[in-house]
């Protein structure tokens, strides 16, 4: 366990390439932080659906949410721009591959490799929500930025109407929903 412990801790202090590219300050969010909000966002999706009645594997969504960025302890926090270099095939590889060295030899790797391929495919309920919850924590991030002052940050709110988590039902509701208060809120600054 502790070789994995260690090499994780690397998250606490990487910080996320796409606030550095636009001119924010080191440090002003962690991958780690990042990996956080997730987390908590998944686990808040998952308590409004599974209090509507919808079945949710809340062990299973929060396991992938903690580990979705693990890779990054190896390639870095590569921003959707790098992947218009790299190409987004090759980016996926070397984080997959890099995933896979950082879990081998952990006792639940076979796991850990599990949840992130399902995570990757988006083939589960869980592994859509995690997503979707990937993209609230990152707004929640740039409104927190933008009423503290931050500006250029435009960009990033055009996932609100491009994006497509795969959901249907009460799930796109709520996600809908945490959207229409997302925008609401910008519109307040």
């Amino acid at each position: 366990m502790l070789p994995i412990l260690i090499e994780l801790q690397r998250l606490k202090r990487l910080d996320r390439t796409g606030w550095t590219l636009r001119g924010l300050a080191n440090g002003t969010e962690s991958v780690a932080a990042h990996s956080f909000g997730v987390a908590v966002t998944a686990m808040t999706l998952a308590d409004e659906l599974l209090a509507q009645g919808v079945s949710v594997n809340t062990e299973r969504l929060l396991r992938m949410a903690l580990l979705h960025d693990w890779a990054e302890t190896r390639v870095g926090d590569m921003p959707k721009t790098g992947a218009l270099y790299f190409g987004g095939e090759v980016r996926k590889r070397a984080e997959t591959a890099a995933f896979a060295d950082v879990v081998s030899g952990a006792a639940s790797d076979a796991l850990y490799r599990e949840l992130y391929d399902e995570y990757e495919q988006r083939c589960s309920l869980e592994a859509r929500l995690v997503k979707a919850a990937d993209v609230i924590d990152l707004l929640v991030e740039v409104l927190a930025l933008e009423r503290a002052g931050a500006r250029g940050l435009d960009e990033f709110w055009g996932i609100v109407e491009t994006g497509d988590f795969q959901l249907e039902g009460p799930a796109q509701e709520i996600v809908n929903e945490l959207f229409g208060a997302l925008l609401a809120a910008r519109r307040d600054i």
